[in-house]
């Protein structure tokens, strides 16, 4: 042959390089051996060299060192030494077999293969003791290398067998041939070994490496298996396949959860965010003096920079944290761009194939058939490359996003202990929790669509060139229907949105009320004011059904431009291309490419709007960050530590503000060692800022502070940690018992811990919600005394608790005596008691200290400390004794008669009102010292059967309380029930109707594709153009089919569903109205109102838009199958195995994922929780320098939200890519079957393609759906479960209209043989209790608490039904009648008084059943009448929640007013401990007196002088009656126990 005409190649090889006969058009395809051996060899070799700088970075980035000599690695060697080896080989046997003397020619290919070869084997080699040293377990390269490496070497095993055969037939052959076939022999023979070892290779490089014996991490046996999983392993999330299992067997715990990858852990991930950050910071400066080292460890703790600077640090601007974001996490981000890329280009290529397979189907007979199972076999590569990349790219963004929301949640944690007091006053607790909470969550989300920027504008301009060259300029008018459509789609997306917001504002109110509803349910119960309320709540629910009602229509608005857009587009795009050129015809392949490639259009056109939304709301969260994280610091400088100056803490003419205005100036201040300074002064006057000065809390603007050794601090408001007493005390100090034990019992802590369910190993709610103040106080001043500082300061302490136990605690811990006696204390105080045992006393004024010396000289002095005595004095909360102690102190000073004649008159107040200590036996406090008198107004009132009682209520509580918890959130999957209730709800008809549209839909679909190919495959079209109007006329009438049934089949849905929520409410509300107070008792508030919230908007938004996806994505596969049956029925032979398969994935996964979901939601909330607390104490933790442990803390709290979050992540993953495999095999089988199933109309061919091309996506969605559905509907189930709660007796009975309408008349009470408990299974609180009441007259009920007092009211008004016995009033069993009538008619003011928010006027008439003179009237006689006249807006007066715009005085005399109105025969007052002050008591007595002249009156008492003039005293003890008689009998007898009462009270 002649030479010229060869190229390159064939000279390179000595042979023809490309033959297109021979390879493909042929039916026998076969490719050249020069082919075989230099493309086929150097693909898979230049991927390598190209590549394997991944394999240097994972040497770099590794954690792990060292991993030891196994099997494994010494194959992989041995093999690879055997492949240099041979092909070294070819090398010298090419050398010495060709070239030279021998009359074969040696050519370039012969030395250049082997030397290509060994080359990259080297390489190869040299990786495997290298990533043994940097413990890489497994390379991704070289097992693609590998894999290609074999793959490619199949052609070649092929072509050596047939030429081996060949030679073979000629050496049998008679003729005795010339030829010398050594080289071709050995080139067999060398080819086969090289081939078989890089088919061990390929099996070697399946497996990972062993444990590597070095690790920077302690790797536990929990240790994620991922780490050591082998890349094949990787890429299909087989290592997640033990979890999947378990979590399928029985609910995922937190036990069975692996521990975090270290890469991901806050460890890890802090470090680099810092130093990038610290390096943005000190660019912003201009000053570049200070030159720091990197973010060091120093002790795993991470520096962070203030971007505020020091005071003289010019600042050029904000440092930003989006260079330090980008820089840190930039690099896996654009790896996972790349892949990216990648499978954008791979899903375009998937329309080329498809018109390949159609134009081999329409050329059947020319075509061989071999080419029909490539085009196939392609597709389905292409499709599975895909489904790994993409699962690999998602898997890399959510690490990113994890990453960046670890590294954003600890910034802004480590900032938030060091924010100045101004930085804090611009933003409440709850703002800066939230730029965790909603902010940094934001950054994770978007992170998995950052990429679509670049991406979607890429899909759309490779669609469109594609199908500019199917369709030519028609495609613009399909472009311009699609442009069209999108500000469509933000116009109604924003209309949506002004909807939401309405409908959640709705949603508040409604919950609000609720709330207050269910706070007040007794006093609702009592009044009988149930439907008034109910009637509120459910007018507030018809206002949010109308609004969602409108965002129904606006949502089937969007889905269908969502759905229906592909269709107009196509229409638009095929009418212009055929009327606009008779030389237009559609064919087949045209039609069924353009709408595939229109369909990969939609996507990207729908998300770029979301997107754009999105990216604007992520700036918005960035600009908050950058805010906060820019702001000012605290100055660590302002107090200095110099050891020199003589006392241990002093402030030398200090000036200080609060970052406005000056506070405080000219304080000098000096505590000795071991001295005891007291500081006074009136509310407002600066005591607590110099408290705050000497932390450093304050900004200072002159003079020195200066403190030496060990700080505690006890603020005013004490601040304790939701964790247990015992925790809260320790606070992070080793447990000592003995020491632990003195310093409870010096706080009088330890009649508190008794008390507790489990003792000082109770938890504590968040912010102390289970304590009371005293308690809290205490704990505060406890966790001080164990942590054993040098220096105290303590901020009024004793300000919660009652006079005895602060008298105790002074003497046990802070006075000369106590355990802090050899320590330097400063103490803000309000109490006169203790100033004459104090070493020096400060008075402040205005901000600056007016007087100090000892409390001797000071009295002397007379100047503002002998005010502040006096004003103190005459404020009148001090104990008799104290006040003679004070007396003495005075008087032993001499001439101060003033002041004497103060403590005289204070002395009288405190005797007329000591109480009666036998009755109120309040507060643990009192428990404790039952020696002194109890302070009149005692702050909190344990109105409990005895605190004994409570404590084992408490503690069955606890057990039951933590019974309904577990249960609830454990349930697996949901019974059928549950749905069956819900459609039942919906009503048969609309469900039904939902899916015969959805199927009318699916159907219209199926038609206008199926008349398109016809279309399209009419060959009389070209010459008619009336049929071709007939052909496009029902195209678009199939369309506008398709339009009408999705718009209906949507709205049904969303209607339906809000029918169904509707009657649930109704039912659901009403139910727990009806319940009885007992349930009230067990079940916690927040518990109910989170199925009427939160469940309830689960059923109003989340569950309408669940069901509508997943009823269209079931049909959409559905009809997939059916397509693909219609063209090719074998097809239905493989849909059984291939539903089993889709069916195991989903069922694993479903139960799996769900737990994990669960799991993560309940390890988010711990760390906002922890972080807002940590906010409220930074000054806490600050004082006891203890800021790292809390940084620990949190991040502990991070890793362990991660720990659940990782798993459920890989979770999506691991079903991705086992769906979109079961989607490919349906891509396979579709296109295997139509390319040999003989199928002749191209069209249908072609159609099933395509559809089975979408079906893995479908797929997805599917089991996402059904999933989400399953996680949803369990709200259908909790409000279920509260619907069938038991109910109380009928509110109305038939037989009460025929009672008197002033029933009762003469208001006559009996009690039989009377019994109640609380609820079944608690004890009677009362037994037998047997008294008569006549008809007006006035019986005052008296004794100890828990003695049954309340229970005898609340079983008057059927609050708690009988257990035996029973009450009649004028003659009629209470039982026998409905619960509103009984209760309507009787009138209670109740001990606590409860407002609802609303106007006055429905507080004091809910029915509006009153005229305004008569509410004036009532308002008159309970002296409001005057306060209510001076509001702006009367009556309509808007009281805030609880009443809280009201004082506690105005509160009662409201319920008074209440009482005025109802005017009933009977009243019973429950009266008030310590709420209400003297005058408004004697007021409510007289109007009692007055206005109720002629009614049975009964008061529960807890003062015995209200009841002296009673007619008759009811003495209970323990829930039976002991004495019944007037008071003026009981008192003549010495003996009785109301005389002994009376005696306590100073009353005989």
């Amino acid at each position: 042959m002649a030479e010229d005409t060869s190229s390159p190649m064939d000279r390179f090889c000595g042979s023809t390089f490309w033959n297109a006969t021979e390879t493909w058009y042929t039916n026998d395809p076969d490719f050249t051996p020069c082919f075989e051996q230099t493309a086929l060899v150097w693909t898979p070799c230049a991927f390598y060299w190209a590549f394997v700088i991944f394999d240097f970075y994972y040497l770099k980035a590794s954690l792990d060192r060292n991993i030891p000599w196994n099997k494994l690695n010494v194959s992989k060697a041995l093999v690879n030494l055997g492949l240099l080896v041979i092909t070294a080989l070819d090398l010298i046997m090419a050398l010495v077999k060709k070239g030279g003397d021998s009359e074969l020619p040696l050519y370039d290919l012969d030395v250049w293969g082997p030397i290509i070869k060994f080359a990259t084997f080297l390489l190869v080699f040299i990786f495997i003791p290298l990533n043994r040293k940097y413990g890489v377990q497994t390379t991704g390269c070289q097992f693609i290398f590998w894999f290609l490496l074999t793959v490619l070497s199949i052609p070649r095993c092929r072509t050596e067998v047939r030429l081996d055969a060949e030679r073979q037939k000629i050496l049998n052959s008679q003729q005795p041939s010339e030829q010398d076939f050594s080289w071709e022999e050995y080139q067999f023979v060398s080819f086969f070994i090289f081939f078989t070892f890089t088919s061990i290779m390929l099996i070697l490089n399946c497996f990972a490496d062993g444990m590597p014996r070095q690790t920077k991490y302690q790797r536990g046996e929990n240790e994620i298996p991922e780490l050591s999983a082998s890349f094949l392993s990787r890429i299909t999330y087989q290592w997640f396949d033990k979890m999947a299992l378990k979590g399928y067997r029985n609910p995922l715990e937190e036990k069975d959860l692996w521990d975090l990858r270290p890469q991901d852990s806050c460890s890890e991930v802090m470090p680099i965010f810092a130093h990038h950050w610290n390096q943005n910071v000190r660019k912003n400066y201009k000053n570049k003096a200070r030159v720091e080292p990197k973010a060091q460890f120093s002790n795993g703790n991470v520096t962070f920079e203030n971007p505020h600077g020091e005071k003289n640090g010019r600042k050029k601007g904000m440092a930003s944290i989006m260079p330090p974001i980008y820089k840190s996490f930039g690099g896996v981000f654009l790896f996972g761009a790349l892949m990216k890329l990648f499978t954008d280009t791979l899903t375009f290529a998937q329309p080329q194939v498809l018109s390949l397979i159609i134009s081999f189907v329409e050329a059947q007979e020319a075509e061989p058939e071999w080419k029909g199972i490539l085009y196939a076999v392609l597709l389905f590569v292409l499709a599975a490359a895909q489904t790994f990349i993409l699962g690999q790219y998602f898997h890399r963004m959510f690490i990113v996003g994890l990453r960046i929301r670890t590294a954003l949640i600890n910034a802004i944690y480590r900032k938030a202990l060091r924010i100045s007091n101004s930085t804090k006053k611009e933003s409440t607790v709850g703002e800066i929790v939230n730029l965790m909470a909603v902010d940094a969550q934001r950054f994770m989300e978007l992170t998995t669509y950052l990429n679509m920027i670049w991406s979607a504008p890429l899909q759309i301009g490779l669609a469109l060139y594609f199908l500019w060259q199917q369709l030519g300029p028609s495609v613009l008018a399909g472009l311009a229907v699609m442009i069209i459509l999108i500000p469509v789609n933000g116009v109604i997306a924003s209309r949506i949105k002004t909807y939401q917001i309405r409908q959640m504002k709705y949603k508040d109110e409604r919950v609000k009320l609720m709330n207050e509803v269910l706070s007040g349910i007794k006093v609702l119960k009592l009044y009988a004011w149930e439907p008034s309320f109910e009637k509120q709540v459910l007018d507030i629910r018809d206002k949010e059904i109308a609004t969602l009602r409108s965002t129904a229509y606006l949502n089937a608005g969007t889905s269908f431009l969502w759905s229906c857009a592909p269709f107009l587009v196509s229409l638009v795009t095929f009418a212009t291309y055929v009327l606009t050129s008779e030389a237009n015809q559609l064919s087949v392949e045209k039609v069924l490419v353009s709408i595939a490639l229109f369909d990969l259009m939609k996507l990207p056109l729908t998300i770029l709007p979301m997107l754009s939304v999105d990216i604007a709301e992520t700036q918005v969260s960035v600009n908050r960050i950058n805010k906060f994280l820019n702001s000012e610091e605290l100055d660590p400088n302002s107090v200095l530590h110099d050891s020199s100056k003589p006392h241990p803490m002093s402030i030398e003419n200090g000036e200080f503000s609060w970052g406005d205005e000056i506070t405080l100036r000219n304080i000098n201040i000096e505590v000795k060692k071991s001295s005891l300074v007291a500081l006074v002064g009136t509310v407002g006057s600066g005591k607590s800022s110099v408290v705050q000065a000497f932390l450093g809390e304050m900004e200072k603007l002159a003079g020195v502070v200066n403190t030496v050794g060990k700080l505690a601090y006890v603020p005013q408001q004490a601040w304790i940690q939701n964790a247990t007493v015992r925790d809260n005390i320790l606070f992070g100090q080793t447990y000592d018992r003995k020491r632990y034990n003195k310093v409870i019992d010096a706080c009088a802590l330890r009649a508190d811990i008794d008390i507790l369910s489990a003792g000082d190993l109770t938890e504590i709610g968040e912010k102390g919600i289970n304590l009371s103040g005293g308690q809290k106080q205490r704990i505060s001043l406890a966790r001080a005394v164990y942590s054993d500082a040098d220096l105290y300061l303590l901020d009024d302490p004793l300000s919660a608790v009652d006079a005895h136990v602060g008298k105790h605690i002074f003497e046990e811990v802070i006075g000369p005596k106590g355990m802090l006696a050899r320590k330097s204390r400063v103490l803000v105080t309000h109490g006169v008691t203790f100033l004459p045992q104090v070493d020096s006393i400060y008075v402040m004024k205005m901000g600056e200290i007016s007087e100090s010396g000892t409390f001797d000289q000071l009295v002397k002095n007379k100047g503002a400390f002998a005010d502040f005595i006096i004003q103190h004095l005459q404020e009148g909360n001090e104990e008799e004794e104290e006040l003679n102690q004070i007396k003495r102190q005075i008087s032993s000073t001499g001439d101060v008669p003033e002041l004497l004649g103060t403590v005289e008159k204070a002395i009288k107040l405190a005797r007329t009102e000591s109480l009666s200590d036998s009755i109120s036996v309040t507060s643990a406090d009192s428990l404790m010292g039952r020696g002194g008198s109890l302070r009149r107004r005692t702050k909190r009132q344990d109105s409990h059967d005895s605190v004994a009682s409570a404590a084992s209520l408490k503690k069955k509580q606890e057990v039951e309380g933590k019974l309904i918890e577990t249960e609830k959130s454990q349930t697996g999957g949901v019974e059928f029930a549950v749905y069956k209730h819900y459609i039942k709800s919906v009503g048969i008809f609309l469900s039904v109707a939902t899916l015969v549209l959805n199927f009318v839909f699916q159907a219209f679909q199926i038609g206008s594709n199926l008349w398109l190919t016809q279309w399209a495959n009419d060959q009389n079209v070209a010459n008619d153009t009336g049929l071709r109007d007939m052909y496009l006329g029902v195209y678009g009438a199939f369309g506008f089919g398709q339009v009408f049934s999705y718009i209906g089949s949507v709205v049904i849905v969303y209607l339906g569903a809000l029918i169904g929520t509707r009657k649930i409410f109704i039912q659901l509300f009403g139910n727990i109205l009806h319940a009885p107070q007992a349930f009230f008792d067990i079940k916690p508030r927040a518990r109910i109102l989170d199925r009427l919230a939160n469940d309830v908007y689960k059923l109003d938004v989340v569950l309408p838009e669940l069901i509508r996806v997943f009823n269209s994505q079931v049909f959409r596969v559905l009809a997939t199958i059916v397509v693909i049956s219609l063209s090719t029925p074998i097809f239905l032979a493989v849909i059984v195995p291939i539903a089993f398969l889709y069916y195991f994935a989903q069922r694993f996964y479903v139960a799996t994922s769900r737990q994990l979901m669960r799991l993560e939601s309940v390890s988010r909330s711990p760390i906002y929780s922890h972080f807002s607390e940590t906010v409220t104490g930074a000054s806490t933790i600050r004082a006891y320098n203890v800021g790292d442990r809390f940084i620990e803390e949190s991040d502990a709290k991070v890793d362990k939200n991660q720990v659940c979050k990782y798993p459920s992540v890989i979770a999506n993953r691991w079903l991705a890519i086992r769906l979109e495999m079961v989607g490919n095999l349906i891509i396979l089988f579709a296109s295997l079957f139509a390319v040999l199933g003989g199928q002749t109309n191209p069209g249908l061919v072609g159609l099933s393609v395509s559809y089975a091309l979408q079906v893995t996506q479908t797929l997805n969605w599917l089991v996402r759906m059904s999933s989400d559905i399953e996680t949803n509907i369990v709200s259908v189930e909790r409000i279920k479960e509260y619907g069938e709660t038991k109910q109380e007796a009928p509110w109305e009975l038939e037989q009460d209209k025929n009672k008197p309408k002033n029933w009762p008349q003469e208001g006559h009470v009996e009690f039989q043989n009377f019994q109640v408990r609380y609820r079944e299974g608690l004890d009677l609180v009362l037994r037998g209790v047997s008294f008569n009441i006549k008809g007006g007259e006035k019986v005052g009920i008296v004794g100890r608490t828990g003695a049954g007092k309340s229970s005898l009211t609340l079983a008057l008004f059927r609050i708690i039904e009988a257990a035996g016995g029973r009450i009649s009033i004028d003659g009629v069993d209470i039982a026998s009648m409905g619960l509103h009538m009984l209760r309507s008619r009787l009138t209670i003011i109740p001990q606590d008084p409860v407002l609802f928010s609303g106007s006055l006027r429905i507080n004091l008439d809910p029915f509006e059943i009153k005229t305004d003179d008569e509410i004036w009237k009532a308002l008159e006689l309970s002296h409001l009448k005057s306060f209510v006249k001076s509001l702006a807006a009367g009556l309509n007066h808007e009281i805030a929640e609880g009443g809280e715009n009201l004082s506690v005085g105005q509160r009662q005399l409201v319920c008074l007013a209440r009482a005025l109105l109802r005017k009933t025969k009977v009243l019973v007052l429950d009266e008030a401990t310590a709420a209400v002050d003297l005058e408004t008591d004697d007021l409510i007595q007289k109007t009692i007196r007055t206005e109720f002249k002629e009614c049975t009156v009964l008061t529960i008492a807890h003062r015995l002088n209200t009841i002296l003039d009673s007619d008759k005293v009811i003495v209970l003890d323990k829930g039976q009656i002991t004495e019944f008689a007037s008071p003026t009998e009981l008192l003549d007898n010495p003996k009785s126990a109301f005389y002994s009462m009376a005696k306590d009270a100073n009353l005989v």
